[in-house]
């Protein structure tokens, strides 16, 4: 029998990512993941203080480069100086994961117009920015991974919800088309679907009525998700272990969209 390479797929090593929405939640959770997998990162988030912070820490505990950038994703020359600074400290990029996001609930006669073109634009137009500043490098190098963050909410509907649920639906439509685009360069553009992760934008939702209906009530393992059960996914997508993934949306939501 032919020796396959087995759990060695799963090796980062002599890899390098950047993760957009690094510095805290899903975002640090998964960098840390590549981290313990042999990664360098660089985290991207507009708190550059808090961004340095949880670099150092990573690169403590993983003795892996880690590095921080303040940006704001969804300004283009920002996610261009993001590739070159990632370039420069480096040499190349293998990995691009699009974390930043922003949730912002209410009934649609009481959000403001405002809000939802927000959400719309760190969701959609700094996942898209991101990936646009990648692209140049992957396709010269000849591979590459993008994962994008996407939602359940990008598959199924929930009240209340119209920016983000229309902001994820178009990130899944986005993973899609660019998976399309960009797999004859050899580069894989999957996307996760975490389903309810206790957050710290979903820490003030918690113990309501509504949240324990729909998370407890409604996933099949009947509870929230920790940070950590995100890295899997993302370890895995980012991984050789996922070179036949295209256009993938891999949920992660406890069973939530199973029921």
């Amino acid at each position: 029998m032919e020796k396959l390479p087995g759990i060695k797929q799963f090796d980062l090593s002599g890899k390098s990512a950047i993760i957009t929405g690094g510095s805290k939640g899903l975002g640090l959770a998964m960098a840390a993941g590549l981290a313990s997998a042999g990664a360098d990162v660089m985290l991207v988030n507009r708190n550059a203080a808090e961004g340095a912070r949880a670099a150092n820490e990573l690169s403590a505990t993983y003795r892996k480069k880690a590095l921080s950038f303040g940006a704001d994703i969804t300004d283009k020359e920002q996610t261009e100086a993001m590739v070159t600074l990632a370039l420069k400290s480096f040499g190349k990029i293998d990995i691009l994961i699009n974390s930043a996001g922003i949730n912002i609930r209410g009934a649609i006669d009481e959000v403001t117009p405002d809000d939802f073109a927000k959400v719309m634009e760190v969701n959609v137009t700094g996942t898209w920015l991101a990936s646009r500043a990648v692209t140049p490098h992957m396709k010269k190098n000849g591979s590459g991974k993008i994962i994008n963050l996407a939602s359940t909410l990008g598959l199924v509907g929930l009240a209340n919800r119209t920016p983000y649920a229309s902001s994820k639906g178009a990130v899944v439509q986005m993973t899609r088309a660019l998976a399309l685009e960009l797999a004859p360069f050899n580069i894989n553009v999957n996307a996760i679907c975490p389903g309810p992760f206790l957050t710290e934008m979903n820490i003030p939702i918690a113990e309501t009525d509504e949240a324990k209906k729909l998370v407890v009530g409604a996933t099949a393992l009947g509870r929230w998700a920790r940070l950590e059960e995100i890295q899997g996914a993302a370890i895995f997508l980012a991984s050789d272990a996922a070179s036949y993934m295209v256009g993938a949306m891999l949920t992660v939501d406890g069973g939530w969209t199973a029921k």
